[in-house]
């Protein structure tokens, strides 16, 4: 008898060679109201329908306080049998510790692993952590998210990672694990914060930069407006440009990682603003958010391009003034050679003994380099340091 993938490796079959493949679906909607009393989209998504609809909840403390109503009215509306988990998300926890709370609460619970999926309502931090738990529980647990921060709408809630820190590492733990579902609601962004929304247009910008002009165009146009009007589209033109911006980061992401979700291919232009921010966030916290050192990053690679002539001073000058149109850093005293060479040494050996650099190419473009020096480095810090401060003296 033999079994398709299953390899005997001597007559005496003493030795085998197993074969599997795991198909991978997820879904992401855009959702006007995730949490309007018509929309059942957080019911249904599980498998067939029980006769008692149950949910285990994980939400964002301060999501909770703003909006604890409108979900509370939500599942009574729909006789769900649930339990709020509130976790105080930020950076800061985002460790094992949270991710084992949860878990007892998730125990006291119980779910029926099949047919009841957890819910996660809140930012990208929350996300991660609640992922990696409805990984590990029970060996795989559905899971449905509702982002609630831009940079959770564009980025954490697009694709499969899931994590805590460790060790002062970010993310340092980790799995790959797909959601079931992942509802994308703008509404919730009217109660997200000036510098959180900014902290999200940080990512956005990145897909513009290395692979989207025309998204640059409309950041660079749009991007203060949609910053002071929260993605709400408050007349027909921004409520375009919002959608097109939106859309295009969620699409230009998704085009990256359908075909290399788990990171086969290490040579990923959306690692961009990702190779000295871990360590730059990491030794910040908490002053910076996630997407202000990719920003940083980002702005020290833009310097980097432009010293060897993959970007025009012209270019160069535009990017640094959207990222500050955008209200975002582009310069921060953790910029320094030693410590943007320990990151550059991290990152080296997470992809596989080469840096695997990207840097633009111009503007929605990009190239791989592998020979960025610590003298490079000192010198790019240098000229940062000089176009920041010139930029901070305009401004004033």
């Amino acid at each position: 008898m033999t079994t398709p993938g299953l390899v005997t490796r001597s007559d005496r079959v003493d030795a085998w060679k197993v074969s599997a493949s795991m198909p991978v679906h997820y879904e992401i909607q855009v959702c006007a109201d995730a949490f309007g009393l018509g929309n059942t989209a957080l019911l249904g998504h599980a498998g067939h329908r029980a006769e008692r609809i149950r949910r285990f909840v994980v939400v964002d403390a301060n999501v909770l306080a703003l909006h604890g109503d409108r979900i509370r009215s939500y599942f009574e509306h729909h006789g769900v049998e649930y339990a709020l988990h509130a976790v105080q998300a930020d950076e800061t926890v985002k460790s094992l510790e949270t991710a084992t709370e949860i878990v007892r609460a998730l125990d006291a619970f119980g779910i029926d692993r099949r047919r009841e999926p957890i819910v996660v309502i809140g930012g990208g931090v929350l996300m991660d952590i609640v992922g990696l738990v409805a990984n590990l529980y029970r060996r795989g647990t559905p899971v449905v998210r509702v982002p609630t921060t831009l940079i959770g709408l564009v980025d954490a809630g697009v694709g499969v990672k899931t994590g805590v820190n460790f060790n002062n590492h970010k993310n340092r733990l980790g799995t790959y694990f797909a959601s079931s579902l992942t509802l994308l609601d703008r509404s919730f962004l009217v109660t997200v914060d000036r510098r959180h929304i900014a902290n999200g247009l940080a990512e956005i910008l990145k897909m513009a930069l290395i692979k989207d002009a025309r998204l640059f165009d409309l950041l660079e146009e749009y991007g203060p407006r949609l910053l002071d009007e929260k993605f709400q589209g408050t007349t027909p033109a921004l409520e375009r440009a919002a959608t097109e911006v939106v859309q295009r980061a969620i699409h230009g992401m998704l085009e990256e990682l359908q075909p290399n979700l788990w990171e086969t291919e290490l040579e990923r232009v959306v690692d961009y603003g990702h190779t000295f921010s871990p360590t730059v966030e990491m030794h910040a916290l908490p002053a910076l958010l996630h997407g202000e050192a990719v920003c940083v990053d980002m702005a020290l690679t833009t310097v980097l391009g432009w010293r060897r002539g993959l970007v025009g001073t012209r270019q160069r000058d535009r990017i640094l003034a959207v990222m500050r149109s955008l209200e975002l850093p582009s310069w921060n005293a953790l910029l320094e050679p030693g410590l943007l060479a320990e990151a550059l040494a991290d990152t080296v050996r997470h992809r596989d003994g080469q840096q695997r650099l990207p840097l633009p190419a111009g503007i929605g473009e990009a190239v791989f380099v592998n020979d960025v020096t610590e003298d490079e480095l000192t010198v790019a810090v240098d000229d940062l340091r000089r176009l920041s401060s010139a930029q901070e003296a305009v401004r004033v």
